[in-house]
């Protein structure tokens, strides 16, 4: 017997149980499908809330747009909404010995050291320097694992984003413009510090806002910044023995607060993103949601409890990659490899500039 996620085939898996957190021993080949070139949106559409929106509950699937989200909401639902803004986290530049190199800044530290991946036809080394687009002078500390302990000569977060660029995933083919610089970012980012946009976020504008208020729909914000290592690739076959990036996180006290009287009158918790999924839930792994700051990398794949979230909204994602196992986990597997197969022949536009789905948990 055979099944298919998208386009892609392969021999179904038997799950098998083990005494982990991750009950179901899976493979990337679990969530491999064929996304024709096409369908990834290289730019945004002319309106934010103007996206195709596939509605999933249980098996059942419906075509509608994001600006019907109050309608498919009830009074009384929260909306929880990361508030972290993207920084000019790319930089080109030369090392000391005048080869070429390429910074992406996964995060800023308290004391200014900036850690980053860096390109390079050969990596520098440590105690060299680097000029980075032409004003920045910086030293190279040393490497931890794939990243690299960096020290900028002044502010770094004031360099960078005076001379940084705004970082577009790679499949986005075209060099960040200035419609990025509005488009790549939400209406309610406010939190410097991510790589990478929390890409449900994008389809919001005033006006959906305001519709979902009149509605009586409240919102809440958390803030996760996400770092360079989203980009990354599963690199290990068994799911059992990959190892999550950290990401830094804050749940507010009154985030906290507005969800306990979401529940306490009935509504439902809908996270905008994997992103404010992966907060929460990080925030509730003893299965209490409780305010703080810290690090997350929770690995969310079938199997996993959730503690916190109802509802996601969130883009497509890429083959093989941890956000598909999130979702995957969220709305059942066999669910959104249906899902994705019919977002393909439905013509949907895929990641960051694409459209998105609202998945009710299986």
């Amino acid at each position: 017997m055979r099944a298919s996620f998208g386009g892609a085939h392969y021999p179904r898996i038997a799950p098998r149980y083990q005494p982990t957190r991750y009950t179901l021993v899976l493979t990337l080949d679990d969530f491999d499908y064929f996304l024709p070139p096409e369908r990834i949106a290289q730019m945004p559409l002319a309106e934010r809330s103007a996206s195709r929106l596939l509605v999933l509950r249980g098996a059942q699937l419906e075509d509608r747009t994001i600006r019907d989200l109050p309608a498919l909401l009830a009074p009384g639902d929260l909306l929880v909404m990361n508030d972290t803004r993207v920084i000019h986290a790319r930089l080109f530049g030369r090392k000391d010995t005048g080869g070429q190199i390429e910074v992406l800044v996964e995060r800023i530290a308290a004391d200014g050291e900036v850690i980053a991946q860096v390109r390079a036809s050969k990596p520098p080394k440590p105690g060299s320097h680097l000029r980075l687009e032409e004003v920045i002078d910086v030293a190279v500390l040393g490497r931890i694992g794939e990243f690299w302990r960096l020290r900028f000569a002044g502010d770094a977060f004031d360099l960078i984003e005076r001379h940084g660029r705004l970082p577009l995933p790679p499949y986005i083919e075209h060099a960040a413009v200035a419609d990025d610089e509005e488009r790549y970012q939400t209406v309610f980012a406010r939190e410097k510090g991510s790589v990478a946009a929390p890409t449900a976020g994008l389809h919001f504008d005033t006006d959906l806002l305001a519709a979902l208020a009149a509605r009586d729909i409240a919102t809440a914000h958390v803030t996760l910044h996400v770092g360079a290592g989203t980009f990354q690739p599963v690199r290990v076959h068994n799911l059992a023995e990959h190892r999550m990036h950290r990401e830094r996180y804050l749940v507010p006290q009154t985030t906290v607060d507005a969800i306990a009287a979401c529940r306490a009158r009935g509504g439902r918790v809908v996270a905008v993103g994997t992103t404010t999924l992966r907060t929460l839930e990080t925030a509730a792994l003893d299965g209490e949601l409780k305010a703080g700051d810290g690090e997350s990398e929770l690995f969310v794949t079938p199997g996993f409890n959730f503690n916190v979230v109802d509802v996601l909204l969130t883009n497509f994602h890429l083959p093989k990659s941890t956000l598909l196992m999130l979702v995957s986990a969220f709305g059942g597997l066999a669910n959104i490899r249906a899902a994705y197969r019919h977002a393909i022949e439905h013509n949907y536009r895929f990641f960051s500039y694409g459209d998105a789905m609202l998945i009710h948990r299986q």
